[in-house]
């Protein structure tokens, strides 16, 4: 089976200088060597100054049977980044006190700075649940964009899983299954952690969703609860396609001032008509569709 993803993020776009992202990803699962091979390139540009990054990155995971319908996948992940940003568009505190446009920073304008990054994870599946965790920025590459400098990216742990509630009348699933499905995503990265968990119902060609992210029980600051944002999500599937999308509510401080996020999901999947019922048994993780 071949499946290719494409996606775009536009957050807080009434906030000058907002977050913009866009991502690919392709995989291919090798049921003959138990394994599987992807690969995954984003582009992100941040603020005023034009803060863009690119990156792309391979991934390879393997597949363990532990026991009946129990399975374990580790995965590596190789990558490499690319970081620039537009000094142009910035204003340094030389230029204000000498009232020029010029900035003693105008010969670093359209440099670049590059770095391998690494990665790794491990997922443990059945039939109805999910559990995992993955490492980013395993090497804890130098992501200055200035020669001298040095400014460490640290590691980034991610928790994650999920279970799948199958719905069920007078003791028969229906003719159309229906599920619910409950998950989480922990992430931690140097003294900052997010929590994200929701809850989607499904039913084809159909689901929705709702996710909230945040960890109200601590805050980094007095009076500055750790509350990002609820997200509600819906889609639908039509033959090998896959169409979402989701909308940021804020619920911080910057309330209605955001604008919100607005994410565009397309999946497509396809593969050989010959292998299409060996697929249907394969060993699929049950995490949501988006």
């Amino acid at each position: 089976q071949n499946r290719f993803a494409m996606q775009f993020r536009d957050q807080w776009p009434a906030i000058p200088g907002a977050f913009v992202s866009f991502a690919f990803a392709a995989d291919q699962y090798l049921g003959s060597l138990n394994s599987g091979i992807g690969l995954i390139a984003t582009r992100d540009q941040a603020g005023s100054g034009a803060l863009s990054s690119t990156n792309f990155a391979l991934q390879y995971a393997y597949e363990i049977r532990l026991k009946h319908k129990v399975y374990l996948r580790p995965a590596m992940q190789f990558g490499y980044v690319s970081r620039s940003v537009d000094y142009s568009k910035l204003v340094f505190n030389d230029q204000l006190s000498r009232g020029s446009d010029l900035s003693t920073y105008a010969h670093f304008d359209g440099k670049k700075v590059g770095y391998a990054d690494l990665g790794s994870g491990l997922l443990l599946f059945t039939p109805q649940m999910w559990f995992g965790f993955a490492i980013q920025h395993m090497n804890e590459p130098n992501q200055s964009l200035l020669l001298e400098d040095e400014s460490r990216l640290p590691r980034q742990l991610n928790v994650h899983g999920g279970y799948r509630f199958k719905l069920r009348t007078g003791g028969m699933v229906r003719k159309d299954p229906q599920s619910i499905v409950a998950a989480f995503n922990y992430r931690s990265q140097g003294k900052f952690d997010q929590l994200d968990i929701g809850a989607y119902y499904e039913r084809d060609p159909i689901f929705a969703g709702v996710w909230y992210r945040g960890l109200p029980l601590k805050a980094y600051r007095p009076g500055y609860q750790n509350n990002d944002a609820l997200a509600l999500v819906a889609g639908f599937k039509k033959g090998d396609w896959r169409f979402g999308y989701s909308y940021d509510i804020t619920i911080s401080r910057l309330a209605i001032n955001s604008g919100g996020a607005h994410e565009i999901t397309t999946i497509y999947e396809f593969a050989d008509k010959r292998k299409k019922k060996s697929m249907a048994r394969r060993r699929v993780v049950p995490c949501a569709k988006f």
